[in-house]
């Protein structure tokens, strides 16, 4: 009966616990670490890397500044200011760059680096953007879209630009 109290967690006694698995708080940190940093990898689709004047993301109905190694997260809306532009990297490699006065919402992102394919579609609400399609569009062209509030451009080459006023 020695040992039966090496498990048992008693009132005023926790340390019982811990000095019969002292490795046990350090496995339970590891374990928390590893998800929390899994889920925020999988939810991050792309960098900014270039960020002038005023820039911000949208993301779940708060408003964050948007400086350069701003991670992004699908469903993320890219705004630009008057005096703004911004320069993003996605994780496939597709170059993505607002102009002034710019909203672009990042609707859908899948990318498997292994195969290369995937999905992504955009959709510019106002201003300009240009683009340099990654390994998505050149896999599958028709695996990235740009929509706007008048038309829906699918990807077939490498680059493009698209303009929408107010």
């Amino acid at each position: 009966m020695q040992n039966a109290n090496i498990g048992y967690v008693g009132r005023g006694d926790g340390m019982k616990m811990r000095a019969a698995f002292p490795q046990l708080d350090l496995v339970l940190i590891a374990l928390m670490v590893l998800c929390v940093a899994t889920v925020a990898s999988a939810a991050e689709i792309g960098q900014i890397k270039i960020s002038r004047g005023q820039v911000t993301v949208e993301r779940d109905g708060r408003v964050l500044p948007g400086p350069v190694g701003t991670r992004l997260q699908t469903a993320d809306t890219v705004k630009t200011g008057a005096d703004g532009s911004v320069g993003i990297t996605m994780d496939d490699d597709s170059l993505l760059s607002a102009g002034p006065n710019s909203v672009l919402s990042l609707d859908r992102y899948a990318f498997d680096p292994t195969t290369n394919r995937g999905r992504f579609d955009a959709s510019l609400n106002k201003g300009t953007l240009a683009v340099i399609s990654g390994r998505i569009a050149k896999e599958s062209p028709d695996a990235m879209t740009v929509r706007t509030p008048t038309a829906v451009l699918g990807v077939r080459g490498t680059e493009f630009a698209v303009s929408v006023n107010d």
